[in-house]
């Protein structure tokens, strides 16, 4: 297993590219299953969730090929079984079911695993299912899906801390494939969604409404393949923006797409920072007048809870106090605990962080809990004194394809090592 050393003090400066949408990517390769044709999808990011994803498709009856960011798939022949070996490293495998029941009206997956930042159901995607038609059973932690036929049905998916991003693509994958026409309200409108209707729509899926709260699916009978290029992780994208804010004099995201950090770029300004854009760059820099905040987490457009762990490890040296209100997830604070050991000083409220800022953190031995949790200790530890070693790495390669190879490159110090 692996572990991460971050030296700390180095100054970042220079550009970083960032990689294709692991968020979008995974229920995309998903959504290959519902053709017999093959599937090539572009900029499809190295990261250990794909790896996840692909390695589900295959046991499932998928060719797969893969080489240098390009992977083709065609599932002439499948089966609808997936077991908990399988599925069990990955809480996004759920967005398989989708693809399964819409072409082969059955499936039989296990319930999936992933981060561990609070209770996460699924009962909203079983809902949808139900409502096109389909029977559902959870039993021994596997979920069965039947459905003599799918049809169109008119489906709410807000649940109470918003709408739900994969059970959104999970009914849409459904419904492409069911007679009628299926309207979902209350549907995510994150850029992955959006992605994922654009890769619909080019297999021959008819779905107007992507990107509002308000989706429409007219079934059709078949589906054929196509080819997709995956847009840019605005996650990891607002990531290096913090990278360059917290230890940067100038850092340009490229290969990104702007429109897609609305909240992150507004955020950073009110703390302060310069921040300038092109069509599909980010830049951000320093001014001398950093300002404490006042953050609360709501689905897209608003703030993202995948973006709250590293706002809080900026936040902790940053003078004044801040206070950051999750309310997507309300437990996902189990880096508050590691960052104090760094020296950061944050009181936890049940979903509320309050940071008074400190002068400078210093490295120290902390563990990663889940994957945003290990950013946010890679940044909180850029500027800290001394050496901070980041364990349980495994979750940062989930989502951050050469995390420290990237950071590197903009002038850090971090070594990659075997823990013993």
């Amino acid at each position: 297993m692996d572990k991460i050393l971050v030296h700390g003090g180095k100054i970042l400066e220079g550009d970083v590219r960032i990689g294709g949408s692991k968020n979008s990517a995974l229920p995309i390769l998903a959504a290959t299953l519902l053709t017999k044709e093959k599937c090539v999808i572009d900029r499809v990011p190295d990261l250990s969730d794909i790896h996840y994803m692909l390695t589900i498709l295959s046991s499932l009856g998928a060719e797969v090929e893969r080489a240098s960011g390009v992977v083709q798939i065609r599932a002439e022949k499948i089966i609808t079984e997936a077991p908990y070996e399988i599925v069990r490293k990955m809480r996004a495998s759920v967005c398989i079911l989708g693809p399964l029941l819409g072409r082969e009206k059955s499936a039989k997956v296990s319930l999936p695993g992933g981060c561990v930042i609070g209770d996460r159901p699924i009962d909203l995607h079983l809902k949808g299912f139900e409502a096109l038609g389909a029977k559902v059973t959870v039993k021994g932690g596997d979920i069965f899906l039947h459905a003599d036929k799918l049809k169109g049905a008119r489906i709410n998916l807000r649940g109470r801390h918003g709408p739900t991003v994969l059970g959104t693509g999970n009914i849409m994958m459904a419904a492409v494939l069911a007679e009628g026409t299926t309207v979902i309200e209350g549907a995510a409108e994150e850029p992955e969604v959006v992605d994922l209707a654009r890769f619909l729509t080019a297999m021959g899926a008819r779905i107007s409404g992507a990107g509002t709260q308000h989706i429409e699916i007219e079934g059709v009978a078949e589906l054929h393949g196509a080819n997709h290029t995956v847009i840019p992780d605005r996650i990891e994208a607002g990531t290096f923006l913090v990278a360059g804010a917290i230890a940067g004099t100038r850092v340009t995201i490229t290969r990104t797409e702007p429109e897609h950090l609305g909240a992150v770029i507004h955020a950073l300004k009110e703390a302060g920072f310069n921040l300038s854009h092109t069509s599909d760059t980010v830049t951000i820099s320093p001014n001398g007048a950093r300002k404490p905040l006042h953050l609360e987490t709501i689905p897209y457009p608003g703030f993202p809870t995948d973006m709250q762990a590293q706002f809080c490890a900026m936040l902790a040296t940053m003078n004044g106090t801040s206070v950051v209100t999750e309310t997507v997830f309300p437990q996902r604070f189990m880096h508050v605990a590691e960052l104090k050991r760094m020296g950061a000083n944050i009181e936890l409220i049940d979903h509320h962080a309050t940071i008074h800022g400190v002068e400078r953190l210093s490295g120290a031995p902390v563990m990663a809990s889940d994957l945003r949790a290990s950013a946010a200790l890679v940044l909180a530890a850029l500027p800290a004194d001394g050496v901070t070693e980041i364990n349980r790495v495994y979750h940062i390669d989930r989502g951050y394809e050469a995390i420290d190879e990237k950071l590197n490159g903009l002038g850090a110090h971090i070594e990659r090592v075997k823990a013993k």
